[in-house]
């Protein structure tokens, strides 16, 4: 500890000592002062609170390991040409199988799966001067959806 700063701690213990504490009271509102009917709707809004985290909780519940499996949307010339017959090319989690990717896509985007291809890809080799190594290698799967119905988050891409 320096000497200054055993100077400004007494500096600031007078100037807090000096400064006027003013209370504003007229925000607070006494519970002899409300109506029945204020009271009810105080007590009313303190009981949606906790009832919104439940819901909350319910739905991350629901869906927490659904994004797990699904990684990301492929988007190629092939992707495009194949979304016109309503198939979708997502790339997903290599530990995923083709019963988890369609409940997934039911659960988080509610349309009907009616069929999944799924495909492992390989990493490719690559050089950069005298370092050699290999890509990451991925899962894609191939998504047919029933007539009508699309991925809301795929679509404008």
């Amino acid at each position: 500890m320096s000497i200054f700063s055993k100077f400004r701690k007494e500096d600031d213990q007078q100037v807090a000592a000096k400064a006027p504490v003013v209370k504003d009271d007229s925000k607070k509102v006494k519970d002899e002062d409300l109506s029945l009917s204020d009271l009810q709707a105080k007590d009313s809004k303190k009981e949606t609170k906790p009832g919104k985290a439940k819901n909350v909780k319910k739905v991350l519940s629901d869906t927490g390991l659904s994004y797990k499996w699904l990684i990301k949307p492929i988007i190629t010339e092939k992707a495009t040409y194949l979304g016109a017959e309503n198939k979708y090319v997502l790339e997903v989690n290599k530990d995923a199988n083709k019963i988890e990717i369609k409940k997934v896509l039911k659960k988080l985007y509610n349309v009907d799966v009616l069929k999944v291809n799924v495909m492992n890809r390989a990493g490719r080799k690559v050089r950069y001067g005298k370092v050699s190594g290999q890509t990451k290698s991925t899962k894609k799967a191939i998504v047919t959806l029933k007539s009508g119905q699309s991925i809301d988050l795929y679509e404008g891409v």
